[in-house]
């Protein structure tokens, strides 16, 4: 948050700056630079003054996965880790509240139509279905067999 002087004999007011989603920046940082070095230093270019608590760095992929760098993480090692192909990830500094993290299972049926993730769901559900039967079939012979040793060692010569 840039200070914003008035002329005159008001105190000088703190404005809030946002930067526009998406909006590119490019800092130099090394491959021993912490996440919270990089945040500090994202904030400081962006000349945001809000605690850096406030904020963190996610790689967002196209598919729509995010995934929250944590304290103890290498932006840098990270980020190459993705590969060379700027489009299939990107760092993003977000403020952590309004984030939450999307993991690849999730992820990857975004960008999928309602009726398809809808069809999805039905065979999940007729899979699940089916398993439940199996399974309950399966207890059921094991409940019988249990039965039948049961009544074969109560029915049979007791030893004194």
């Amino acid at each position: 948050m840039p200070r914003a002087g008035l002329t005159g004999n008001c105190a000088p007011q703190t404005s809030v700056f946002t930067p526009a989603f998406g909006s590119v920046t490019n800092v130099r940082v090394n491959s021993t630079m912490s996440t919270p070095q990089v945040l500090r230093l994202l904030l400081n270019k962006f000349k945001i003054e809000n605690s850096a608590e406030e904020f963190a760095l996610y790689i967002v992929h196209t598919s729509g996965e995010k995934q929250r760098l944590r304290g103890s993480d290498f932006p840098l090692l990270a980020r190459v880790l993705q590969g060379p192909c700027e489009q299939v990830a990107k760092v993003f500094l977000m403020e952590k509240d309004q984030v939450e993290e999307v993991t690849y299972d999730v992820a990857q049926y975004i960008k999928f139509e309602m009726p398809i993730l809808r069809s999805f769901i039905q065979k999940l559900e007729e899979e699940e279905d089916r398993e439940v039967k199996k399974l309950m079939q399966k207890y059921t012979i094991l409940r019988v067999m249990i039965k039948q040793r049961l009544e074969e060692i109560s029915d049979g010569p007791t030893a004194m």
